[in-house]
């Protein structure tokens, strides 16, 4: 089955000194580094996500930022597909699902930030259509929220969406996702 890795914003206002930092945003990029090498030396299909904030009073990845800039850890090499989107989901109002139909992609590889909004709707517009799912989970960074007066702690965040998402496809480590995706 043709598999393409979906990496999804992982930019520059996600990390130290930016506008929205996530928690552990550093280590994630790595692990998604790991990925993306991986399908770049089999050759792979690799697509990357960058989120353009257009709307009104947007604070972070306004356009002409380096904030807005993909994370150098993970940057496109020439030839690699770049969709920016201006919506938390990646298929919104972008060619992202005309892109992979005409790859003849059936599996998505997914990683990036922030897990509990744009990994999201990625993952759920994803599976919506049709393509087996499988989620690099310490390659996906989110950050402590806060609702009605109660944080709760990046890690619960992670660790929330990460069981959602298990109802949409696969949930895995990097080396787990590397095992399953050579062995095929």
């Amino acid at each position: 089955m043709k598999t393409t890795l979906l990496l999804v914003d992982i930019q520059n206002d996600y990390f130290p000194g930016g506008r929205m930092e996530l928690d552990d945003s550093p280590a994630t990029a790595a692990q998604a580094r790991r990925l993306l090498g991986l399908f770049r030396e089999r050759g792979w299909s690799v697509v990357h996500v960058q989120h353009v904030s257009t709307r009104p009073g947007a604070t972070f990845f306004l356009p002409a930022t380096p904030g807005v800039e993909i994370h150098p850890e993970v940057a496109p090499l020439p030839g690699e597909t770049v969709i920016q989107k201006h919506f938390p989901n990646s298929f919104r109002e972008t060619p992202l699902l005309e892109h992979l139909q005409g790859l003849g992609t059936g599996r998505l590889t997914i990683c990036g930030m922030m897990t509990h909004m744009c990994v999201d709707a990625a993952v759920r517009a994803a599976a919506d259509f049709g393509f087996q799912v499988v989620v690099a989970a310490d390659a996906c960074a989110t950050r402590t929220l806060v609702h009605d007066g109660t944080t709760i702690p990046a890690a619960h965040v992670q660790a929330a969406y990460l069981s959602a998402f298990k109802a949409y496809g696969q949930v895995m480590t990097v080396d787990e996702v590397q095992a399953l995706l050579t062995q095929d």
